[in-house]
């Protein structure tokens, strides 16, 4: 009954936080979250990547009587959380695909005899029989619907089952129930509370902010995986990421490009074998330094805190899917980066592939506003956070100061006359052409094709010598972004005016437009080294040898348990034992992240090292 909980309980919680997950006080919503869903509460969760929302059910489960029983969409992502949770000391376990009978049978029976704080399943499992009649003789403490975005049919990861997840409250309607999700827009927030019957449950909206990753977006050309090898090699040497391509072909050409550059890069894709993708992710999780080139499948719910930079070589194909992958860099809350390069072609190709999917004609009007406002992300002039946040509903009142534009104000120009010469080539031409064949016309390029069409009579032919073909290239993008132009897929990517370009055809418009760059540098200092993740300064030397020796004792206990590292202490706790020198127990204790079953299982090996490396002597 709802609020049976509440004194004794909400101090369980905050001994959880501190004894069990290491921290000292909650974040902000957390611990309203926590008390509501601990008094018996419905709650819809909506937090960043990084921002904490495993703990606003893992606490509650722990600190009501039975098992929570969490929905999660995929098993990776249930057994990095299981496996973390097991190297705090919480009882979990999970319930998938994954498991023989005999381990199945054996999960089945440690939750009926009350042994497990929490249980993960894929929702197809949760809606069996057999999984029903096991709730039926257990007592659950909570469901939480982990990435409840995937009950919107409209959304990027729209999973059927989960439209089913509603017999839970016809069921089981004292169980609190706690849907999360960290990527949702005001209508898919509506579809959730809508589709899983949360209409009395209370909303908690974070910040959707991640101020600690620097956003950059290049206008992309042929040398796009030179510039991603110069971005990597200058900002994140030796450190893990992971690089999206729009198909099969480019992931594995990308990877294969970046491991000859001397980088540890590998494949994941659907299409590769089960045991290529499972070597894959276990590389990735367990060792330092490695890099994913992968397809958009890739990375949902990986655990991953220590994810330098997310780079994307396609434009996504909405900026929902672009903030939910951006999300899964920096989950540590250090300085990381979120790089893209993108061209036309990422437009005419995923505008192609939203007409060829067999959806509604509403469905495809969506995705076409989706992808529109993905490609105006792309050609801002503004700062990119504040256009980003406002997009999901939240203002930014001021420049973040950590984004391409903020730290390279693009140069503008007076485009009114190039976007005339522009339009007119696309209206002389028979707007069926695409934009190459177009800035051969501007140019006045010789050109067979040129000539047996007429164009080279036509008063368009070489009117755009003043620009050249990257700067042309920039123009016709921009006019595509502000809708002048748009793309037609059924004519090979021809070109065609809109009723919105005659004010500037006729000279009653003013455009003002980005120039073209050619430097391909990414803004924001060089990194030198990975330990520079810590601060804007270089590391003294005594200070590097301690990271390292922490790195190498961390990285020696997870080989010794088969986890990876970060299940041993973050980034982030390694930082801050680094900043704090502890000497004993009590002091180790109060480093953010180490709890007293980390402090019990590694606490003397990290005090070791700790009193093998101290602090050097002020030279003053």
């Amino acid at each position: 009954m709802a609020g049976q909980f509440d004194a004794h309980s909400v101090r369980r919680a905050e001994e959880v936080l501190r004894d069990i997950f290491g921290y000292e006080a909650f974040r902000p919503p957390q611990d309203e979250i926590i008390q509501l869903l601990i008094s018996g509460e419905d709650a819809v969760v909506l937090m960043p990547t990084g921002g904490g929302k495993s703990l606003c059910y893992q606490i509650p489960a722990i600190v009501r009587p039975g098992t929570g029983i969490v929905i999660s969409p995929l098993i990776a992502l249930m057994q990095d959380q299981v496996q973390a949770l097991r190297q705090l000391g919480v009882r979990a376990a999970c319930l998938n695909s994954a498991l023989e009978l005999p381990q199945a049978e054996a999960v089945e029976r440690q939750w009926l005899n009350g042994e497990l704080d929490l249980l993960y399943a894929a929702p197809e499992r949760l809606m069996t029989e057999r999984f029903q009649a096991l709730l039926e003789q257990a007592q659950p403490a909570l469901f939480a619907i982990d990435e409840a975005h995937c009950v919107s049919q409209w959304g990027h990861d729209f999973r059927p089952e989960y439209i089913q997840l509603s017999v839970l409250h016809e069921r089981f309607a004292q169980v609190p129930r706690v849907a999360l999700t960290a990527t949702a827009d005001a209508p898919t927030r509506r579809e959730i509370v809508e589709r899983l019957g949360l209409t009395g449950a209370r909303q908690f909206i974070s910040s959707f902010d991640r101020p600690n990753i620097c956003i950059t977006v290049n206008e992309s050309a042929s040398n796009a995986r030179d510039r991603l090898l110069r971005f990597i090699r200058d900002r994140h040497p030796g450190e893990a990421g992971i690089v999206y391509c729009l198909s099969r072909r480019k992931v594995e050409s990308v990877a294969e490009y970046l491991a000859s550059q001397g980088l540890t890069a590998v494949p994941y894709h659907a299409g590769l074998d089960k045991d290529a993708r499972a070597n894959a992710l276990h590389r990735f999780l367990h060792e330092d330094g490695v890099i994913v080139v992968a397809t958009i499948a890739f990375g949902m719910g990986i655990d991953k805190p220590d994810v330098r930079f997310v780079a994307h070589l396609n434009m996504p194909k909405s900026l929902e899917s672009y903030y939910q992958e951006i999300g899964r860099a920096g989950r540590d809350g250090l300085p990381s980066d979120a790089w893209m390069a993108y061209q036309l072609q990422d437009v005419i190709q995923l505008r192609q592939m939203i007409e060829g999917a067999g959806a509604d004609d509403e469905h495809k009007r969506v995705e076409r506003a989706k992808l529109d406002a993905m490609l105006g992300y792309c050609e801002l002039t503004k700062c990119r956070r504040q256009a980003l946040l406002a997009y999901f509903g939240e203002p930014l009142d001021e420049p973040c100061g950590n984004c391409d534009i903020c730290l390279q104000p693009p140069e503008l120009f007076d485009a009114t006359v190039a976007a005339q010469k522009a339009l007119s080539a696309v209206h002389r031409t028979g707007q069926r052409f695409g934009v190459n064949y177009l800035i051969d016309v501007l140019l006045g390029k010789p050109d067979e094709r040129i000539s047996r069409f007429g164009h080279d009579r036509q008063s368009t032919y070489g009117i755009g010598t003043e620009l050249a073909p990257h700067e042309w290239r920039a123009v016709f993008r921009q006019l595509i972004a502000h809708g002048y132009l748009t793309v037609d897929l059924e004519g090979h990517g021809g070109l065609h005016l809109t009723p919105a370009c005659r004010p500037v055809l006729r000279g009653e418009t003013q455009l003002s437009m980005r120039k073209a760059m050619k430097s391909t540098a990414s803004p924001g200092r060089r990194r030198r080294r990975a330990a520079d993740t810590l601060d804007s300064s270089a590391l003294a030397p005594e200070d590097e040898r301690l990271w390292e020796a922490l790195r190498n004792t961390r990285k020696r206990l997870a080989d010794e348990r088969g986890v990876p590292s970060y299940v041993i202490f973050s980034d982030a706790t390694l930082a801050d034992m680094l900043a704090r020198r502890p000497t004993d127990a009590r002091t180790l204790l109060a480093v953010s992240g180490v709890g007293q079953y980390k402090l019990d299982q590694y606490g003397e090996q990290f005090l070791e090292v700790l009193a093998a490396h101290p602090p050097g002597l002020d030279p003053a």
